[in-house]
């Protein structure tokens, strides 16, 4: 009977979508990096609010957060339903748990935090070799770039040796600057999200 059970639920965890369809997102990121900060920006983002070339727009004052203890999921509207699953930077030891139906892959790192960097890497690597996310799409942000004291993501790229990283990934990785409490580069973010879940 035990072994029916376990076979019954291997069968349900590997076919078809869980919750949020074909191919989620997930959103994965050291603690206080600005990940819900982002989904928020995210899921608020109008056409008319990007139109100016550096991808900002008059998106108000960013919302209040707090830290995610847990997971927390939002659905983006881009031509389709996106289904983002955001966990938080402490349950990066279970992060495992959720790579099925993992379709693509936001990893956010702090760029005015380079005392996190190399614990971010590290992380970014365990994702890098997980065999479920061997064909997940990966994007990389460097966050808070609106803060004066941030590092340029060649800088951040040189440091975590990125180029050698990319090349020997399975993944598909592209590397963004963004800064999700004034908008920079969301329109970007956004237009990824459309091109891997189409």
């Amino acid at each position: 009977m035990n072994t029916r059970r376990r076979r019954a639920s291997r069968r349900l965890s590997s076919e078809g979508p869980g919750p949020g369809g074909p191919g989620m997102c997930l959103l994965l990121g050291a603690a206080g990096v600005g990940k819900t900060l982002l989904v928020k920006r995210l899921q608020n983002i109008l056409p008319h609010h990007l139109s100016s070339g550096n991808g900002k727009g008059d998106l108000g004052d960013p919302p209040p957060t707090r830290p995610t203890v847990g997971t927390n999921l939002t659905d983006i509207v881009a031509h389709r339903k996106i289904t983002i699953r955001e966990l938080g930077g402490c349950m990066s030891p279970i992060w495992s748990s959720y790579y099925g139906n993992c379709h693509s892959l936001l990893f956010v790192m702090d760029a005015s935090n380079p005392t996190q960097l190399s614990a971010s890497c590290v992380q970014l690597l365990g994702l890098l070799s997980a065999e479920e996310l061997a064909k997940a799409s990966v994007l990389i942000l460097f966050n808070k770039i609106d803060l004066p004291c941030y590092m340029t993501v060649e800088e951040m790229k040189s440091l975590i040796r990125l180029p050698d990283i990319i090349a020997c990934a399975k993944q598909n990785i592209t590397a963004a600057e963004i800064s999700a409490r004034d908008g920079t580069g969301l329109a970007a973010v956004l237009l990824w999200l459309q091109e891997q879940h189409r």
